[in-house]
């Protein structure tokens, strides 16, 4: 049990997926101007990394290595993935117009979200069984949800401010991901994870 909870902690904190593998660097540029879109992109990250994880490693383990096709791993993930988001942007039209409408465009990024692709693969490759990999992936997504709120919420902020011309826009967006790139940076050697 406490091995759940070290790779819970270190996914999240530790080994975060933005700020530590740099994966999903786009969306969390790209969806971070406001707190509430954050929220939504960042729930629904979280729902489809969780789905397609799952689903890869069953389809890999039950069907890719007993038919000898291991290599067909990255494009049966690809289209796993894409069919997965698709499904949540229906269900999102339908269920919930208002958040459906403030992604945007940036519902369809998930699909080529490389977080959600990596936690995949990373999974796979660390030989993870079916409870680790959806522990590990529950972690990183929430690791995701969190660099992306704490982000927008403080893109907001310096929305407050006076900013010099040349570093409004995307310079400030970097510099600030930068630092709290460095925040993220104080808890490495926190855990050691057990698998």
């Amino acid at each position: 049990m406490t091995g759940y909870i070290l790779v819970f902690i270190s996914a999240i904190l530790v080994n975060n997926i933005v700020f530590a593998q740099f994966l999903g660097i786009c969306p969390f540029l790209g969806v971070s101007n406001k707190v509430s879109t954050s929220v939504g992109m960042g729930a629904a990250v979280l729902f489809v990394m969780t789905l397609a994880t799952t689903v890869t490693w069953l389809l890999y383990n039950l069907v890719l290595i007993p038919l000898n096709i291991g290599f067909m791993q990255t494009v049966a993930y690809i289209l796993v993935i894409a069919a997965l988001v698709q499904m949540v942007e229906i269900i999102l039209k339908k269920v919930s117009q208002p958040l459906y409408q403030a992604l945007g465009v940036f519902l369809p990024l998930i699909t080529t979200n490389c977080a959600v692709l990596g936690v995949a693969i990373l999974v796979t490759q660390k030989n993870y069984n079916l409870l680790q990999s959806v522990v590990y992936t529950i972690a990183t997504a929430l690791g995701f949800f969190l660099a992306l709120v704490i982000f927008a919420g403080i893109r907001e902020r310096l929305e407050l401010y006076e900013i010099p011309e040349a570093m409004k826009g995307a310079p400030i967006a970097l510099v600030t991901a930068g630092l709290l790139a460095l925040a993220f940076m104080g808890f490495t050697g926190l855990i050691a994870v057990p698998w």
